[in-house]
C-alpha cells in the first residue's frame, strides 16, 4: 500500500507525510498552529523538520498562501513550530 506523500512549503520537495510537520491556520485569525498529531480540522501546510525549510517558507511567504491566510506573522509561526520540533526553535 502506498504511503501518503505531501510537499514541503519551504523547499517544495515531496516526502512521506509522516516525515513532515503539519501546520494549520486558526479559524478566524491569521495565527498558525503546529499540528503534531496531524488531526486538527482545517487546511494544512507541511514542512520538513529543517530550519532551512522554515526560512524558505517565510522568505517566500508560502505559509500564508498554503493556508489561504493573509497577515501570517512569521515569528509566531516559528514559535509554534519550535514548541513541537526543537530543530525549528527561533534563533535568539
Amino acid at each position: 500500500m502506498d504511503r501518503p506523500v505531501r510537499t514541503c512549503v519551504g523547499c517544495r520537495e515531496r516526502s512521506e507525510k509522516s516525515l513532515l510537520l503539519r501546520l494549520v491556520g486558526r479559524p478566524g485569525t491569521c495565527e498558525v498552529l503546529a499540528d503534531p498529531n496531524q488531526t486538527a480540522p482545517g487546511r494544512g501546510a507541511y514542512l520538513h523538520h529543517d530550519p532551512a525549510c522554515l526560512e524558505l517558507a517565510i522568505r517566500r511567504r508560502a505559509l500564508g498562501r498554503a493556508l489561504r491566510l493573509t497577515g501570517v506573522d512569521p515569528e509566531q509561526a516559528a514559535r509554534a513550530l519550535g514548541s513541537v520540533s526543537p530543530d525549528l526553535r527561533p534563533r535568539a
